[in-house]
């Protein structure tokens, strides 16, 4: 314990060293009004964390040619936020500093607004003016509402389509946009890019704000923000695929790999409408996870399912990360975590002390089962709940021990549209039904092919609805008396037709788990 304790240590002094940089104080901002000759707010505007009272704000400024010189030196910009549409009834005006230690983005945590309130925003430097975005605040915590809509997305790799699915997420009437991960792919897949990032794989902090800057240039996923604040969670891609808490695929030392993991942190908090960035002494921690009341209608959680959950179970010695298992005696070690203690044991107080009617648990993965059979066992996939049953046990049975219905968790990750039951026992008809999954396909990111598909529908009877072919994302409309879930879909490549179409509608009725074709 004492070496791994100093270790421990040690990589939080390297890290705090190495990164020290970029929480250095911000250099006195130019107060002189610029000429631009190209627009520094290219990456569009954001709002985010909706509260009762708050939002957070976020833009970046962006330097083209012959602008370049400029971003040397630290900035001011002003923010203003408007009770109209016309923006003629300003209620906030600040000038907010930046500079290049955090890519001159910029987070505004704007108080003091009024529930369930819409209002409008615009940042501007000099002559230039951002877009107008949208925002809307959280209702008291005690309101009574009748209604609460709810874009689910996840997976959006920019080489593998066009983000129609953002263009239909902008143009619906929602109170926010639920983004449970792969907002970025550090990777690349020749066989199915139809455009191409820039750049090879980003390990540094630099490349991962290039990669971001690629795709926060989308004029679909600009939109998608503009219209509506976001609700963020991160998965693997934003860091590496199928990364552990410290472990990568390749067994990568931990102590690069947690470097690797702060530049990408970093990247993520500049990109994002987020309240708070990395731990200033250790960069390689973010707290993200976190919790979410509207009104008396529901209570939302947003759980991290990758920084602190134990590494993959019976990993390949060569090729670690996700595959499939079998006779795996480790997948049955009640110490492996999917969340991490601390996450764990603040999910298990707070989701039994919740009151509200509707208990929303949205994280990354899929938890009902995908497991198939082969001739010596069941096959796991390592990387899904699946891969952690005990702690998903654990989970379910806080559900159980404190009596809890109308509990609804919504995923993402997979590529696949799902609609299951949950039971302490999967696909177990005498172990009774506890709660209810929806989990979205991605936003563009390939899902597995047919015969897959249709051998796992096949092997777990609790899937009432499994589909991985189609892109898109889940419209969750809540209300007193039900969650309705929406899947919006096109076909593969996105893009390749016009619009999303309605694949499938479920519905969990008020006391009743699991859900109900409709």
């Amino acid at each position: 314990m004492q070496r791994r304790q100093f270790n421990l240590c040690l990589q939080r002094s390297a890290l705090a060293l190495a990164l020290s940089p970029w929480f250095s104080a911000t250099a006195q901002p130019s107060s002189v009004g610029h000429k631009w000759h190209t627009s520094p707010f290219a990456l569009g505007v954001a709002s985010g964390r909706p509260r009762a009272d708050s939002v957070v704000l976020w833009t970046r400024l962006l330097f083209a040619e012959p602008d370049r010189a400029a971003a040397a030196q630290a900035w001011s910009v002003r923010v203003e936020v408007f009770a109209d549409a016309a923006l003629k009834r300003r209620v906030y005006r600040a000038e907010v500093a930046t500079d290049a230690n955090r890519a001159h983005s910029v987070h505004v945590h704007v108080t003091q607004l009024q529930p369930s309130t819409d209002y409008w925003y615009r940042f501007s430097q000099g002559d230039a003016h951002s877009t107008v975005g949208h925002t809307r605040t959280a209702p008291s915590r005690h309101a009574d509402v009748p209604q609460l809509r709810i874009a689910l997305a996840s997976c959006q790799h920019y080489e593998q389509g066009q983000y129609i699915a953002h263009e239909d997420i902008a143009k619906q009437a929602l109170d926010f946009v639920l983004f449970m991960g792969d907002y970025i792919y550090e990777n690349s897949n020749p066989q199915y890019a139809i455009r191409k990032h820039n750049g090879d794989e980003p390990k540094t902090l630099q490349a991962y704000r290039e990669r971001y800057e690629q795709y926060k240039r989308d004029p679909a996923l600009q939109a998608a923000h503009a219209a509506h604040p976001w609700v963020l969670m991160w998965d693997d891609h934003e860091v590496v695929n199928d990364y552990a808490n410290d472990q990568d695929r390749h067994y990568t030392d931990p102590t690069q790999m947690l470097l690797r993991r702060a530049a990408a942190y970093q990247a993520y908090f500049e990109h994002q409408p987020l309240l708070l960035g990395p731990d200033a002494h250790n960069p390689a921690n973010m707290r993200l996870y976190d919790q979410l009341s509207w009104g008396k209608l529901a209570d939302v959680w947003t759980l991290d399912c990758r920084q602190y959950r134990s590494p993959q179970a019976c990993r390949d010695p060569v090729r670690g990360g996700g595959r499939m298992v079998v006779q795996c005696d480790e997948l049955n070690d009640a110490s492996r975590t999917m969340l991490g203690a601390e996450q764990e044991r603040w999910l298990t107080e707070s989701l039994s002390a919740s009151k509200r009617q509707w208990k929303l648990v949205a994280q990354a993965t899929q938890i009902s089962s995908t497991s198939v059979p082969t001739p010596v066992g069941r096959s796991y996939w390592n990387d899904a709940w699946d891969g952690y049953p005990e702690a998903r046990k654990r989970l379910l049975q806080t559900v159980v021990d404190a009596k809890l219905s109308n509990v609804v968790t919504l995923g993402g990750d997979v590529h696949c549209n799902v609609a299951a039951p949950l039971r302490l026992e999967p696909n177990n008809p005498a172990s009774p039904i506890i709660a209810s999954e929806f989990v979205t396909t991605s936003i563009t990111s390939r899902g597995l092919g047919d015969k897959a598909a249709a051998l796992i529908r096949e092997s777990n009877p609790d899937l009432l609805h499994y589909r991985s072919d189609e892109r898109g994302y889940s419209l969750i409309t809540v209300t007193p008396k039900e969650v309705r879930c929406e899947f919006r879909t096109t076909k593969f490549p996105a893009g390749s037709e016009a619009g999303l179409k309605t694949q499938a509608s479920y519905v969990v009725k008020n006391g009743k788990a699991g859900p109900q074709l409709i």
